[in-house]
């Protein structure tokens, strides 16, 4: 099982990245969070990343987040009943991980279900299988330095990935980069995402 990858990044799109390590190339899925993380390092640096290997019957994949405490968020969510690896990564691509948490404990079913792909049951399981194990998640690490700036179709085209409508993320956009001119992807990505949470 890998744990962890530590090597140059070489392709990034808001939903995989390639990590290099020693001339091999390893497709790992991310999150919108991580993905922030990583565009501020930019292509060709050094980048490490701490791992899920997800083993199915028919398919390997990895799953890559920028903090433990993601990661670790991540695993728990897998744990619930009716949650795969993808809608887990949706999850934690439609709203910060500071505010995920804060949701779950205090059964916000209302915010919850404003992620994409989470309808009322999935939320309740969420809520009920997660509110009390939550708090043992510890603080995140810092993420790689950088200062790529943002570009607004980047961010729009990550949260149409994620399933919000056009209109929808292109307003959060608009308003987030009305907060925050100039401001890089991993700045303005949780501006938009918590507009689009409140909604």
């Amino acid at each position: 099982m890998i744990g962890a990858l530590r090597g140059r990044l070489a392709t990034a799109t808001p939903e995989r990245v390639i990590v290099d390590v020693g001339g091999v190339g390893y497709a790992v899925h991310v999150s919108l969070a991580t993905f922030s993380e990583l565009d501020r390092a930019g292509l060709g640096a050094e980048v490490a990343l701490h791992v899920h290997t997800h083993v199915r019957e028919d398919q390997i994949a990895l799953y890559g987040f920028a903090t433990s405490r993601e990661m670790e968020l991540f695993e728990r969510l897998i744990a619930v009943s009716g949650i795969g690896p993808r809608l887990a990564q949706v999850v934690l691509s439609g709203m910060a991980v500071e505010d995920l948490v804060a949701a779950l404990a205090a059964g916000d079913l209302a915010r919850l279900t404003r992620i994409p792909g989470v309808g009322r049951k999935t939320a309740e399981r969420m809520v009920v299988e997660l509110r009390d194990r939550v708090h043992e998640l510890g603080g995140g690490g810092a993420g790689p330095a950088g200062t790529a700036t943002a570009s607004d179709d980047d961010l729009v085209a990550a949260l149409e990935g994620l399933g919000y409508k056009p209109a929808q993320a292109e307003r959060a956009v608009a308003e987030a980069r009305r907060e925050a001119p100039g401001a890089a992807f991993h700045e303005l990505l949780p501006l938009a995402l918590r507009r689009l949470s409140r909604a």
